[in-house]
Parts: C-alpha cells; structure tokens; sequence
C-alpha cells in the first residue's frame, strides 16, 4: 500500500477539497489565478492539461516544499469545448447542447514534486450522458446560480444530478478531481 503524501492542492475549487476529505487524503489549498484563456486551435486535452500545469508552476512559485497537485476540468461536445459560463444565457445555450445526449468530461491533473522538479502530467476522460430537459427544468436549474461556475455548466454532485442518465467512467473525474488517476501518478512518483 502506498502511504498518501501531503499535497498541496493549487485550487480554490470546493469540490476538488472535498473529494480529497472523502478519500482522506491529506491536503492543504493554496489558491493560484492564472489566465485560463484557450489559445487558438487548442484541443481540449491540450487545454486542460496546459492549465494543470500553469497551475502547478504558480503555486510552486509560493509553496515551499511538498507535493503540489493541480487539475483543471472541461466539458466537450461535438468538439465544442464548454468551459464555465460567461451568464444565464450561456449555461441556458449548454445546458441545450447537452439535453439527451453524450459528451465528454476531460480534467488535466499535474503532479509537481518540488524537492525534485519532476512533473507528471495526465487527464481523465468521462463520457457523461443527460436525460433530456425541457425549457422549464432548464431555466429552473440555471436560476437556481449553481451552473455559473461549472465547466459544461451543471453539477453532477449537486442539483444537476437529478438530469445525469448514465456516466462510463470515473465519477470523481466529473466533479473535478479523478482519484485514481492521482493515485497512479503519486505511486510512479514514488516508486
């Protein structure tokens, strides 16, 4: 059994946090601002892997020691990427694409050992499926504020769960933090 290193978690994210308590991991937050800008023609593993990193490099900049760990997470559907949206109208117009359909939940995850400078960088990919939602349960849900700060513009913990059919893959990936993949990175560290 590998022991769970203390981490230092470059994310002011709420979910990520809690995922972490869930798996008792021990961890710390120090929050880091970056500009999260796509650049052009970056596909969305390219995207979301670049921000792990970014991340990872900002709070490196301001922790001492320990293990930093820093993910970033997107949505995608027919090659669109759905980042957080921009207001109501926004999440209204994802929350649309999404209705009755696949897609797909991407997160970045970058490991930062800073006694050593040894990064590992990988993502997660979750096929998410949503019941259909009429206009009524769409505007009732982007009322209610929790899509405005979601990448895809709902949340599969929380009130959007009621709209999720089916997922094929890692559940935790979805909320913002895919353990296992954490894990195997942290066991090649070590090993």
């Amino acid at each position: 059994m590998i022991e769970l290193p203390k981490i230092i978690l470059a994310s002011a994210s709420p979910r990520r946090a809690e995922i972490l308590r869930t798996v008792g991991w021990p961890f710390e937050t120090l929050p880091v601002n970056i500009d999260e800008s796509r650049q052009p023609d970056e596909d969305a593993v390219a995207y979301v892997t670049r921000l792990a990193r970014e991340k990872a490099q900002a709070a490196a900049a301001q922790a001492q020691h320990l293990t930093i760990v820093a993910a970033d997470t997107t949505v995608v559907i027919d090659d669109h990427i759905l980042e957080k949206p921009l207001d109501l109208e926004d999440a209204k117009r994802m929350l649309r694409l999404l209705t009755n359909r696949w897609h797909q939940v991407l997160t970045g995850v970058a490991l930062f050992d800073l006694t050593t400078s040894a990064m590992k960088i990988a993502h997660e990919n979750t096929e998410v499926k949503f019941a259909a939602m009429g206009d009524e349960e769409i505007d009732w849900y982007v009322n209610t504020g929790e899509p405005l700060d979601k990448a895809g513009a709902y949340a599969i913990q929380g009130l959007g769960s009621r709209f999720i059919e089916e997922i094929r893959g890692d559940y935790f990936n979805v909320v913002g933090l895919p353990v296992r993949l954490l894990y195997n990175l942290v066991k090649q560290h070590v090993q």
